[in-house]
């Protein structure tokens, strides 16, 4: 047979598309990929998986924390949770439709598409809209010194900024819809309460390390 993977023999091979095959399948029909880069996302996902051992059936979350650290250098612990409870509700494992998902919004050139994952995100395990005691924890992080009082007033001013930027109403609220409204305009800010995706440069290495070959610098 011809091999998708050489660093599998015939009987991976073989065992990967029959565990994957109708996977496939729906992800090339449902996802921006190709059927080539899908396998290529698969087939990485199912070696995640070999590691668990012989009679694992999915990766542990736990793996997945080591790729938002070391692959896709994004840092934030309450980010990276909040990030993953929009991919999936279980507490252990990514399932291989969690993996996509990801993939899926990570290397979307869409911003409409980025700005609704974003907002979910800076939303999640609150009442789903930002107002300001929200917003205020967000930023805490972003000021570090030894001066408190110092720091308290940055922090204060910040959120003071932001209100006056995205709550266009002036409700004490910053809305979805006034969201989109500010980032659609100035695509910039839509990581303002810190970082999602993975930078640019970042995207790249993506790229070629899970074959993604519409993605390459000159795959436009």
């Amino acid at each position: 047979m011809n091999r998708i993977d050489s660093t599998m023999d015939d009987m991976a091979n073989t065992k990967f598309l029959t565990l994957y095959s109708t996977l496939i399948k729906q992800f090339t029909t449902t996802t921006q990929f190709t059927n080539t880069e899908v396998v290529c996302l698969l087939i990485i996902y199912y070696k995640f998986v070999q590691i668990n051992g012989p009679n694992a059936k999915q990766m542990k979350k736990k793996q997945m924390y080591n790729l938002f650290l070391v692959l896709f250098r994004i840092y934030d612990m309450t980010i990276i949770e909040r990030i993953l409870l929009n991919i999936t509700a279980d507490v252990v494992y990514i399932s291989p439709e969690a993996w996509m998902k990801l993939f899926t919004v990570f290397l979307s050139k869409k911003l409409d598409e980025r700005i609704q994952f974003a907002y979910k995100v800076y939303t999640t395990s609150t009442s789903g809209v930002l107002n300001r005691e929200t917003v205020g924890m967000a930023i805490e992080k972003f000021f570090v010194g030894e001066d408190d009082d110092e720091i308290k007033e940055l922090q204060a001013d910040m959120l003071e900024f932001i209100f006056g930027k995205f709550d266009l109403d002036k409700d004490g609220v910053i809305s979805y819809e006034e969201y989109y409204e500010i980032v659609t305009n100035q695509p910039v800010l839509l990581e303002f309460l810190g970082q999602i995706f993975p930078d640019l440069s970042d995207i790249t290495v993506i790229a070629y390390c899970t074959n993604i070959a519409t993605l390459f610098p000159d795959g436009d």
